[in-house]
């Protein structure tokens, strides 16, 4: 699972840049990534024309916006869009603190997948930084609804996922993809899943002045007919379905910490997930707080214990 069963806080061993860019705006775009010190979390930090620096820790409280991307800020001059996904790839590759500084107004989307994140990371290493890491563990159901879409959270022993879409598209129609989420499964089954969109949308976005970034580099792109534009095809038989889940782990890691529980949704998108995190976290009955009872141990989720942090508030800014 997420877990890794190895109860410490990591970061990234080394540096690395990824260069590309923004889906939205088209502009380009250089991402830093940095090593961060325990405690720090998830970090990014834009900097501004002016040399000025927009910070935003990865949480659900620093999300401004959940319309086509999930946003850290609250000012479009200041923000950082389309962080989902390489927020997944840090969630699943367990990186728990790291410093991401870009230079413009998003990170950049790559591939539309997280498989680039994913590779860098592995190129550099990660890094135990020897502090227990500290997990939300599910207690009880809690469930959102909007509209014909809808979100629970449930207790599980493990990380799990379960999500369904369903498209009037033939092409997709409804889908489900199932799993225990941790590094491996991510990297196999989630990782190269690229973001999807109908032509006619595509093209009604560029008139609105909105992804103007998008292409069949990043995009999968369907046509008036129900077939895939792009000449390399689907690279999963499913692969919109596993994009949705793959942008719900990207979304859910904004709490702040791994989660023991399982996720599923219905018809979901970037705005569901961010309302069942924020349920989940506004109650504190549906969740604790706990960490491994030894610094030795390679614990199981079974071995995980609660502890009294009420200072600990993963989900702050």
């Amino acid at each position: 699972m997420a877990l890794g069963l190895l109860g410490f806080q990591t970061t990234i061993a080394s540096p690395f840049t990824l260069h590309g860019i923004g889906v939205h705006s088209g502009a380009s775009v250089t991402a830093n990534f940095s090593p961060a010190e325990a405690g720090t979390g998830i970090v990014f930090q834009r900097v501004l024309p002016n040399g000025e620096v927009s910070e935003f820790k990865a949480v659900s409280s620093s999300v401004g916006s959940t319309d086509l991307c999930t946003v850290l800020g609250f000012a479009p001059q200041r923000s950082i869009a389309t962080v989902e996904h390489v927020m997944a790839a840090l969630y699943a590759m367990g990186i728990d603190n790291v410093y991401v500084e870009v230079d413009g107004a998003e990170i950049p989307v790559m591939d539309g997948s997280s498989t680039v994140f994913v590779e860098a990371i592995e190129q550099v290493g990660i890094r135990s930084l020897g502090v227990k890491r500290r997990y939300i563990r599910v207690l009880k159901d809690v469930r959102v609804d909007n509209g014909q879409s809808w979100a629970l959270f449930t207790p599980y022993e493990g990380t799990r996922f379960e999500v369904e879409i369903e498209f009037a598209s033939p092409l997709i129609g409804r889908q489900a993809w199932r799993g225990d989420v941790n590094a491996t499964s991510f990297r196999n089954e989630l990782s190269r899943a690229r973001t999807f969109g109908f032509m006619r949308d595509v093209e009604r976005l560029w008139a609105a002045g909105l992804a103007l970034g998008s292409s069949l580099d990043n995009s999968v792109v369907i046509a008036d007919d129900d077939s895939v534009i792009n000449m390399e095809g689907l690279r999963y038989r499913d692969e919109f379905v596993r994009h949705k889940a793959l942008d719900a782990v990207g979304d859910l890691a904004l709490a702040g910490a791994q989660f023991i529980g399982c996720y599923r949704s219905w018809r979901g998108g970037h705005k569901l997930n961010a309302m069942a995190l924020n349920a989940l976290l506004a109650d504190r009955s549906s969740y604790e707080i706990v960490e491994t009872g030894s610094p030795r141990a390679r614990a199981g989720v079974r071995e995980l214990i609660a502890i009294n942090a009420p200072e600990y508030a993963p989900w702050s800014a």
